[in-house]
C-alpha cells in the first residue's frame, strides 16, 4: 500500500496514525512476518481440508468455543508418551482444564507476580547488565534466554539443577526438529531428542522434584505432586512450561528491544511513561509480533461460524490454522495501518491490546502478565543505560514447535 507521507502528516490530531511516534517513511514495521497476510478472506478451506482463519472475530469464536480441542504444540506426539495419566493442561479441556486453571492461578495473578516475583526479577535483570556493562558487548538472545529460564524456573520450581546451564540443555531441546517419519535423519533427531530430554529430566527436573517431596513449595512443581503426578508427567508438563514461559518471552524481550533502539521517540515515550503506558506500548508490538504465528484447534463437533452475511460450517474432526499475523492485523478490529506501531489504538471493547498476542479463550496464556512485567523490568534497565546500540544486527528464523520467531545474534554494545 503506497501512502504519501505529507499526507500522514496532516492526520486529524486525534486520529490512530497521528499519535504514534513512528518513522512514517513506512506503514510496515514488521520484522519477523514470514509473508504480510490480509485478514480477508476471513475464513477459508484448503485442498487438504484443513480451515484457515485469519479473521479476528471467527478466531476468538473458535478460540472460546468447547467444540474444539488444542491441536497445535505437537499435542498429537505429546499424547503418546507413555505413563501419561494427566495430560499437560495445554491439551486438558473442558472440567479438567478448568479445574487445573483454576488450581494453579495463584501463580499468575498481578498480585502474586508483584509479590512473589517482582523482586526476583529486578535481581536477575540486575545482573544481566552488569553482566552486559562489564563485558561491554553481549548477545540478547543469550542474556534473555538465562532471564526468562531464571524467572519461570523460579514460578514452576525448577531451581535445584544439579549442573548449570538449563538455559542451554532447553535451548537445545526446543531447537530440534520433531519428524514422524522413518527416514535416517528423522530417527537421528529422535535420537537426539531423547538425549537432550533424558539430560533435562535427569539435571533440572529430576532434583527439583526430589527437594519438593521433602518440603513442597509455592510453585507448579509442589502443586503437581499434591494433585498426583508422576515423575514422567511433571517432565512432560516442565516442557509446556519451557516452550510457554521461557522460550517466547526470550524472543519477545528480543523483538521489543529491537523496535525500541530503532525508534528513539518510541524509546523516549516509553521511558517516560508510566506503567500503563509502557503496557501499551510493549503490547501493541506484541501485537504486531506475535511470538506464536499459528495456533491450532481441531473440532470436536459441527462448528457455526459466521463471518459477515455468510455462515460457515467447519466439519467435527476439522484441522484449523488460526494465523495470528494475520488476525492481529484485521482492520475490522485494529483499525487504520495495521502494520505500524501505534500504542493506543481505538480497540473495540473487550479486545485487548496485544489481540491475540497471548491466545483467547480458556487456553490463553497464564503467564502473560509475568512475561508483560519481566519485560518490562528489563527493558528499564537496559534502555536507560548511556551509548547503548545495536552492534549486529539479529538473524530472524522459524521454529516449527512454537511455530514462532527465532531471534538470535543480536549484538549490543555498551562503547
Amino acid at each position: 500500500m503506497a501512502v504519501n507521507i505529507e499526507d500522514i502528516a496532516t492526520s486529524a490530531p486525534g486520529s490512530a496514525i497521528a499519535r504514534c511516534p513512528i518513522d512514517h517513511s513506512t506503514l510496515r514495521q514488521q520484522k519477523t512476518a514470514q509473508v504480510v497476510e490480509p485478514s480477508t478472506p476471513a475464513i477459508e478451506r484448503d485442498a487438504a481440508g484443513v480451515w484457515h482463519v485469519r479473521g479476528y472475530e471467527p478466531a476468538r469464536t473458535i478460540l472460546r468455543s468447547t467444540q474444539t480441542k488444542q491441536a497445535g504444540f505437537k499435542a498429537e506426539l505429546l499424547e503418546q508418551i507413555p505413563g501419561n495419566t494427566n495430560p499437560p493442561i495445554l491439551f486438558l479441556e473442558g472440567k479438567p482444564h478448568h479445574e487445573q486453571r483454576k488450581q494453579t492461578a495463584r501463580f499468575f495473578t498481578p498480585r502474586a507476580v508483584s509479590q512473589n516475583y517482582r523482586r526476583l526479577m529486578e535481581v536477575f535483570a540486575d545482573r544481566m547488565i552488569r553482566e552486559l556493562k562489564r563485558r561491554k558487548r553481549a548477545d540478547l538472545s543469550q542474556l534473555s534466554m538465562k532471564l526468562a529460564v531464571r524467572v519461570a524456573g523460579e514460578v514452576v520450581g525448577l531451581t535445584n539443577s544439579r549442573l548449570p546451564g538449563m538455559d542451554r540443555r532447553l535451548n537445545t531441546f526446543f531447537s530440534t526438529e520433531i519428524d514422524l517419519t522413518k527416514s535416517p535423519l528423522a530417527l537421528l533427531n529422535m535420537l537426539r531428542s531423547q538425549a537432550r530430554t533424558a539430560a533435562f529430566f535427569y539435571l533440572d527436573v529430576k532434583p527439583a522434584i526430589e527437594a519438593r517431596r521433602k518440603q513442597p513449595r509455592e510453585d507448579v512443581i509442589s502443586h503437581l505432586l499434591a494433585q498426583g503426578y508422576s515423575d514422567t508427567e511433571i517432565l512432560t508438563e516442565c516442557i509446556t512450561y519451557g516452550a510457554a514461559g521461557m522460550v517466547t518471552t526470550r524472543e519477545f524481550i528480543s523483538i521489543a528491544t529491537w523496535h525500541l533502539l530503532e525508534q528513539p521517540e518510541l524509546r523516549q515515550r516509553y521511558l517516560a511513561g508510566d506503567e500503563d503506558e509502557r503496557q501499551q506500548i510493549l503490547q501493541e508490538l506484541l501485537r504486531l509480533e506475535p511470538v506464536v504465528g499459528h495456533l491450532y484447534r481441531r473440532a470436536t463437533a459441527d462448528l457455526e461460524l459466521s463471518t459477515g452475511d455468510t455462515s460457515v460450517t467447519i466439519p467435527a474432526g476439522s484441522l484449523i490454522d488460526l494465523h495470528i499475523y494475520a488476525i492481529n492485523a484485521d482492520q475490522s478490529v485494529v483499525g487504520e495501518h495495521p502494520l505500524a506501531i501505534c500504542p493506543q489504538r481505538d480497540l473495540p471493547e473487550r479486545v485487548g491490546p496485544a489481540m491475540m498476542g497471548f491466545g483467547d479463550g480458556h487456553h490463553r496464556c497464564p503467564g502473560a502478565y509475568i512475561a508483560l512485567q519481566e519485560t518490562d523490568i528489563f527493558l528499564q534497565r537496559l534502555l536507560r543505560l548511556p551509548r547503548l546500540q545495536i552492534r549486529q544486527k539479529p538473524s530472524i528464523s522459524w521454529n516449527e514447535l512454537i511455530k514462532g520467531y527465532e531471534v538470535r545474534q543480536f549484538m549490543l554494545a555498551v562503547e
